[in-house]
């Protein structure tokens, strides 16, 4: 068995009953976005088998949150470098000079 697959296979003793075991699974994801409600069909989370808490993988939270940003999809823009320009100086002006 490989390392990765190890991982997702091992069990986590669960914080709030104290009692059951974490287990991965695949649940459905509900979440608020603005007004909407969105949810999500095979979400990876640790479900306790005893109370049934769900903690839920935070990397898949991550790449969701990537996904819903409504910025997602769009070009970024583009940065511009601010050029060295001469301030003009406070205080008394020099005098020009007629030639």
């Amino acid at each position: 068995m490989s390392e990765t697959n190890s991982i997702f296979t091992e069990n986590f003793p669960c914080a709030e009953c104290r009692a059951g075991v974490l287990q991965r699974r695949h649940v459905t994801y509900f979440t608020w976005l603005g007004g909407e409600l969105v949810s999500v069909p095979h979400f990876p989370a640790w479900v306790c088998d005893v109370c049934g808490k769900r903690e839920y993988d935070s990397r898949a939270i991550t790449w969701l949150n990537m996904i819903l940003n409504p910025n997602a999809g769009k070009p970024t823009p583009k940065r511009r470098h601010p050029r060295s320009l001469r301030r003009p100086q406070t205080g008394m002006s020099r005098p020009v000079q007629d030639s």
